[in-house]
């Protein structure tokens, strides 16, 4: 039997793969308010009797926090690892969503039919295109994808605490040739996507103390050091006025040029720079000099300030100079950048431009994740390129993304194991946002797209 007998499967049962999902996106999963934590093990429930309905060997895996699914297939050869996460974001604000947030529906667009409900398209809508594409090809074939395991987290909108115990107690079930990651999206409508680079990411918080005490600024302004003052030319030393790079000594060790083959893929996959800035009220990219916008999203590094504050917030006037100002900062990183460096050298940047009387103390949280790069010779990501062009007619692009996935880290620092990130989100999907949506042409190429890629993945 051939892969279009899969595809027919797919194209048959499409109202039905979507009546499954609502069942999903009906489960109010959200992993980072406790009071939703039995919902979150209804999804976790949920999917594993999904996966055990199919002949998946399934189970709900215990943590401290919420539960892990795993299922896996037959078959005694090298496994894929497939991963999604079934947990999703709060609803706030509430007020701003047009229908009930768990309380999916179809609706039409200008641009087409969307499903609309919270976790439509993150995650819950993309990692139901792969369950789906199982379910057509074991209907075809008589039998699941051999050496498959999905593997199913309820806390990637949490912050994961639970994650990296897990992984490292199940290395010996979970680890495989290869990992599917399905929490990505196009670089554009229509425009099949493989993420070949995430930028990593650290963040540090910083205190400048001046005077003791809050001061009277009339008794004191003048000859008192002004901690506000201080942040403020602090900060603006981190970047060059001119260029837009950052202005730390040696911040860009290990940065990398783009290879020129793969400058032009982005050149050509379809992005809309004036749409993209417009929809946040620019009219032109702010960053590095030189660089086009998708290259200061994708392949340039950054510092950026998050937080600034100090002194009287309150309503009125408040003649005070304050004895303190904070500053949160994060850096988005690429390349081979080390985060342990990078944040030495912000530090060493900062305390070398303190005036007299002032003095920095720095957070205690060492958060911080190198980028990741995959190995696109690998013969898998020329199968599921092949697979894509094929499906949506049009050449799959390899991308990169300017957020960072933690999972694919951790599967290549524990396990040695490269990620594959297919995902058919769209960027007005509005993820973390109210009125989430997905849409209906995602899911359903989705499913075609998977199967065609499970396909080429079990020919070789």
């Amino acid at each position: 039997m051939k892969v279009e007998d899969v595809l027919a499967r797919i194209d048959a049962n499409l109202p039905q793969a979507i009546d499954r999902l609502f069942g999903l996106l009906r489960i109010p999963s959200i992993s980072t308010d406790p009071a939703y934590a039995a919902h979150c093990r209804e999804a976790a429930d949920w999917l594993a009797n999904e996966l055990s309905a199919l002949g998946f060997d399934a189970s709900v895996r215990p943590t401290p926090g919420h539960p892990m699914v795993v299922a896996h297939s037959g078959g005694t050869g090298p496994r894929i690892l497939f991963y999604g996460h079934y947990d999703v974001q709060p609803v706030d604000p509430i007020d701003q969503w047009h229908r009930d947030p768990f309380d999916p529906a179809i609706e039409e667009t200008p641009n087409g039919p969307v499903i609309r409900a919270r976790g439509a398209s993150d995650d819950k809508g993309q990692l139901m295109t792969f369950i789906e594409a199982c379910r057509a090809w074991k209907e075809v074939h008589g039998s699941l994808p051999p050496n498959l395991t999905i593997f199913l987290e309820g806390e990637e909108e949490s912050g994961s605490p639970s994650l990296v115990p897990f992984l490292e107690k199940h290395r010996e079930e979970l680890q495989g040739r290869i990992a599917l990651v399905c929490d990505t999206s196009m670089v554009a409508p229509g425009v099949p996507s493989i993420a070949s680079q995430l930028r990593g990411m650290l963040k540090d918080e910083f205190t400048i103390h001046g005077p003791r005490v809050d001061l009277h600024s009339g008794h004191y302004g003048g000859p008192a050091l002004n901690p506000l003052r201080e942040m403020a030319r602090i900060v603006a030393s981190f970047h060059d006025d001119e260029t837009g790079r950052v202005a730390v000594k040696d911040f860009y060790e290990g940065v990398h040029e783009v290879p020129a083959e793969l400058l032009q893929q982005w050149e050509n996959c379809g992005f809309d720079e004036r749409e993209y800035l417009e929809s946040i009220g620019m009219t032109m990219p702010h960053g590095e000099k030189g660089y086009s916008t998708l290259e200061q999203q994708w392949a340039r590094p950054t510092l950026e300030i998050n937080g600034m504050w100090g002194g009287y917030q309150g309503a009125g006037s408040k003649t005070v100079i304050p004895a303190t100002a904070h500053c949160k900062l994060t850096c988005r990183l690429v390349g081979d950048m080390d985060p342990d460096k990078v944040r030495a050298r912000i530090r060493a940047h900062v305390e070398a431009r303190l005036s007299p009387d002032a003095r920095v103390t720095w957070d205690q949280d060492l958060d911080g994740a190198p980028a990741s790069v995959m190995d696109t010779s690998r013969p898998e990501f020329q199968a599921a390129r092949e697979a894509l062009s094929e499906e949506w007619g049009r050449e799959a692009v390899f991308v990169g993304m300017g957020g960072s996935i933690p999972i694919v880290g951790m599967f290549k620092q524990l396990y040695g194991m490269e990620s594959l990130l297919v995902g058919f989100a769209n960027d007005d999907d509005a993820i973390h946002s109210p009125n989430e949506k997905y849409d209906v042409k995602s899911f359903h190429k989705g499913m075609r797209s998977w199967a065609r890629i499970l396909g080429r993945l079990n020919a070789d």
